[in-house]
């Protein structure tokens, strides 16, 4: 099986390269911190937009599956990232405290919109729950994963995080552009719709400005003298761990549940994967000016192109599972 890597991606790599031998500093590098901040407040304005209540609402009939995969994004996962943390100060050669906390972060994010539901659909699995479940974790999870963060960090007692600007930050810079966003839906649903490669594009921008700025950031205060290529390495390594133990623990819970094949691949990429798209933009209000913000970023990178290539190759098992299964149903 040949592997690619998307355009995206080579430019995500691109803004760390960029950052790492011209980053930008001073005023510049203010300038472009409130430039994120405003794009980030028009992405949540525009997401909310965007959103059809009909899409949460269809979905909810459903409750056995969605209660699985709520369970694994924001029960489970938090709680398998927790050890993890535990290794910054056993190892903190391998695990730098910042790239603990970025471990807890990831556990707190929603399932990736997006690609839950182009690989259930590649899969030919159940399309309309993972509308519906990857939709409600994204919009659920801008009020839970700050929340979800704050009670690891508080258990965990790592990291420098204020409860309360966090708090603010999010009612702020997310929370209220999604609100009025959503008001104005009436306005600008139908111009969204009929241009949703748009929207997707400036998604993309905004990451990518995300990217290059928070690099800077973190290489001007020392991020590659501070984070050794053990710690990558981990990192990596971890990333490709959980994913695998997810996408097993889906895997069986569908099966004692007795769901179809069909939901059994909605659960299995929605209940395993966590959102770029959501994820950066959030950390950007979160740990906004933090030092070590590429290290907080590093391991949801990691993890995001990690679940595309597995996501690509199970998505094509699945495919000839329940096409067999189809046909085996048509067979006299």
């Amino acid at each position: 099986m040949k592997f690619r890597i998307d355009g995206f991606t080579l430019l995500l790599l691109g803004a760390i390269v960029l950052a790492t031998f011209l980053p930008v500093r001073g005023e510049a590098a203010e300038v472009l911190s409130v430039a994120g901040s405003v794009a980030v407040g028009l992405l949540f304005f525009l997401h909310g937009a965007a959103l059809s209540r009909q899409q949460i609402v269809e979905g909810a009939t459903h409750w056995r599956l969605h209660i699985v995969i709520t369970c694994l994004t924001f029960i489970l996962f938090p709680l398998m990232v927790l050890p993890i943390n535990e290794l910054s100060g056993i190892v903190p050669e391998w695990m730098p405290e910042d790239l603990g906390l970025g471990f807890l972060y990831l556990g707190v994010l929603p399932s990736a919109v997006s690609s839950s539901i182009a690989y259930t659909a590649m899969a030919r699995g159940n399309v309309p729950a993972a509308i519906c479940s990857a939709a409600a974790s994204n919009v659920f999870g801008m009020m839970l994963t700050p929340f979800l963060l704050i009670l690891l960090v508080s258990t965990a007692g790592s990291g420098d995080f204020s409860v309360l600007e966090a708090l603010r930050d999010i009612v702020l810079q997310l929370l209220l552009p999604f609100a009025v966003g959503h008001g104005f839906r009436p306005l600008l649903g139908g111009f969204l719709a009929r241009h949703e490669n748009l929207a997707f594009r400036y998604d993309q921008c905004v990451i990518w400005l995300i990217v290059y700025s928070a690099f800077s950031h973190s290489v001007v205060s020392g991020l590659w003298e501070n984070l050794p290529i053990s710690a990558i390495v981990l990192t990596i390594v971890l990333c490709f761990a959980l994913l695998g133990f997810f996408m097993l623990v889906a895997h069986l819970l569908v099966r004692r549940f007795g769901f179809t094949l069909e939901d059994e691949a909605a659960v299995v990429f929605c209940g395993s994967k966590k959102s770029l798209a959501s994820g950066l933009p959030m950390a950007k209000v979160l740990f906004s000016g933090h030092p070590g913000f590429g290290m907080i970023v590093l391991p949801i990178m990691c993890y995001n192109q990690i679940q595309v290539i597995v996501g690509a190759m199970l998505a094509q098992r699945y495919r000839r599972l329940i096409e067999a299964k189809e046909e085996n149903r048509g067979t006299p």
